[in-house]
């Protein structure tokens, strides 16, 4: 019970509102001090009056002392005229221990007076002066016992005290109910809801419907739903494509089987005497032997243990040139290739991996330019610089919608083009890392695209690797 939430808040009600009656507390019990001493002084006050008024007839001892166990006193001296006069008087029972000025005092004197007689012994006198009421002299002075102003002030304490508990344990009552209804009761859904939800959180079903009037906890019943609702988009995404995984390396295995056979005709072409078939057979025997390898790579894919690249020293213009060449056989629309690549520039790759990863950028780039309709050129640039190797692939269409920035390298998520999965940019940039390098977008916008491919000379780990 004191760990919950509204078991803690009941607690701290209570300590707070006891310690707000306290603070009341202290002035009222100064206050009730202040108005029992008043009192004294005004039947005190009374009392010397009518001795004044008889004066002349004289008072026997017997009134005198009814007149002052009335007022509670043991003497009184009122000063009237600049003289001051005793009275009334009796024997006062010690010597007087505490003494209060009520003319005209401060809070703070009235509060340190009142809890000061709090705790001081109950046997003493106090001496009290005040200011007569009606201008009935310049100064009234008693003498009181003090034992019966601690006493009075003890019980109105006491009572005051009762009363705040009272109080604290009502308010206490009201705010632990309001608190579970409004409060305890709205988290515990939330935290019901969280749980249903942990046990199928890919049943869209049991994703939490936000209803709370509180705006706090709809606030968070919003970003939970958000929260569910992406992370069960996910997880049926997941299944999906690990079943698409599944169909895929079936059908790649089947696709491979088929590409070998159509590769060993290819070599038979090769022997052929007609020359247009001489030119071609090269070329259609590279393709083969790519597609082959392409499935074999999804293959691996799908085993999630895709082979290091094996590196080696490798002529980067050959692969730019072959690349553009294949791009533009496909294209049928009025695109341009160019290509800037230093003569004999030779980089620590995998030749086979770079082919996809460019071929992978510049096909994209063909197919934004063919979107657009309009003639465009795509370029691939090479240097050398100390730290390693750039190759900058960029074209002039119509530049990358934001969405497909967002989500740029994400399989799935990142297609430009529309029916696109996006796998192409994924799988090159996880190429690029294999590498120890990197694939980076360096520009987008209404002036073109331009990618950068980054491969690092501090490769050793991958020599190694690849031997």
């Amino acid at each position: 019970m004191i760990n919950s939430l509204s078991g803690r808040f009941l607690l701290l009600t209570i300590i707070f509102v006891m310690i707000a009656e306290v603070l009341i507390f202290v002035p009222s019990v100064a206050r009730f001090r202040q108005d029992y001493l008043l009192a004294r002084l005004e039947k005190s006050q009374i009392a010397s009056l009518s001795v004044l008024a008889s004066q002349n007839q004289g008072i026997t001892t017997d009134l005198a002392k009814e007149l002052l166990d009335n007022a509670g006193v043991y003497n009184v001296v009122l000063r009237r005229d600049a003289a001051s006069q005793l009275v009334l008087s009796s024997p006062v029972p010690g010597p007087v221990t505490t003494m209060v000025d009520l003319r005209d005092p401060s809070a703070l004197y009235l509060i340190v007076g009142a809890m000061k007689q709090l705790f001081d012994p109950p046997e003493g006198v106090i001496r009290v002066i005040g200011s007569p009421t009606r201008a009935a002299g310049s100064l009234i002075e008693v003498a009181m016992p003090q034992a019966p102003l601690r006493t009075a002030m003890i019980d109105y304490g006491l009572r005051v005290l009762a009363l705040s508990a009272v109080i604290s344990i009502i308010s206490a009552a009201l705010l632990f109910l309001a608190v579970r209804r409004f409060m305890v009761r709205p988290i515990k859904r939330v935290v019901s809801s969280m749980e249903a939800y942990a046990e199928a959180p890919e049943d869209a079903r049991r994703v939490i419907q936000p209803s709370s009037s509180i705006t706090e906890l709809r606030a968070a019943e919003d970003t939970l739903a958000e929260l569910q609702t992406r992370l069960t988009g996910s997880l049926k995404q997941k299944e999906r494509l690990a079943q698409l995984g599944g169909a895929v390396a079936k059908i790649s295995h089947d696709l491979r089987n088929i590409l070998t056979t159509a590769t060993l005709l290819a070599d038979r072409m090769e022997r052929s005497e007609d020359p247009a078939v001489q030119r071609s057979a090269p070329k259609l025997v590279n393709s083969l032997s790519r597609a082959v390898n392409l499935c074999e790579g999804t293959l691996a894919f799908g085993r999630v243990d895709e082979a290091p690249p094996k590196l080696a020293m490798t002529a980067v213009e050959d692969i730019v040139e072959d690349v553009l060449k294949s791009e533009q056989l496909s294209t049928t629309s009025d695109i341009s290739f160019d290509w800037d690549v230093p003569a004999h520039m030779m980089v620590r790759c995998d030749a086979e991996q770079i082919y996809r990863i460019l071929g992978n950028l510049v096909r994209n780039a063909r197919q934004a330019l063919e979107a657009s309709g309009k003639p465009g050129i795509i370029e691939i640039f090479a240097d050398e610089a100390s730290d390693g190797w750039r190759l900058t692939v960029s074209d002039n269409g119509p530049g990358l919608p934001p969405k497909a920035r967002e989500h740029l390298f994400t399989a799935f998520e990142g297609g430009v083009r529309k029916g696109g999965t996006g796998l192409g940019l994924a799988i090159a940039a996880e190429l690029a890392r294999g590498h120890g390098g990197s694939l980076t977008l360096t520009r987008s916008d209404a002036q073109g695209t331009e990618f950068q491919l980054f491969l690092p000379k501090e490769n050793a780990v991958f020599e190694q690797a690849a031997q």
